[in-house]
């Protein structure tokens, strides 16, 4: 699978603060607090991108693949694309980044965990008494994902929405 993004010679590139190392079981959010602990552990970086604020209100998300980096840890990573995630009435994308270009098989298999992560997500929110359903949207673009986003000022301050 073959996409725009990936035969372009400079894919956009972003500061991601990592907030869950790649094998950690707690999901943190962009301020720090421990929304869950997950019975599986994560299979990669996630964190945020500090100048944008993603559909949720929250900072936009991003996934680093590669070797495990430190809790707090800011990297510098080309985006190669973004999964959509639709939850709770709201859209977010997830920035998929890496040193390298994606090959297909990281690709499925990071659509894949998506899927299982929003079918997961969903019964988090029945548990919760959240509505709305939650589910997996698909590959699109990385530079559409950052084009959707929203600068982030310096008085954000966190989420308006609970996770």
């Amino acid at each position: 699978m073959t996409t725009l993004e990936d035969r372009q010679s400079d894919p956009p590139e972003v500061e991601v603060v990592i907030e869950i190392p790649r094998g950690s079981f707690l999901k943190r959010g962009s301020t720090g607090h421990v929304d869950f602990v997950s019975p599986f552990p994560c299979p990669f970086n996630y964190g945020c991108v500090p100048a944008y604020i993603g559909g949720e209100g929250d900072l936009l998300d991003a996934v680093v693949l590669g070797p495990r980096l430190p809790l707090g840890s800011r990297v510098k990573v080309r985006a190669w694309g973004a999964i959509g995630l639709s939850e709770r009435f709201m859209y977010d994308d997830k920035l998929i980044c890496s040193v390298k270009p994606l090959r297909t098989s990281q690709r499925r298999w990071t659509l894949r965990f998506f899927h299982f992560y929003a079918f997961c997500k969903g019964w988090l929110n029945v548990w919760r008494g959240r509505p709305g359903a939650a589910r997996c949207e698909g590959w699109g673009s990385a530079g559409e994902a950052i084009a959707r986003a929203v600068p982030a000022g310096p008085d954000w301050r966190g989420p308006g929405v609970p996770f």
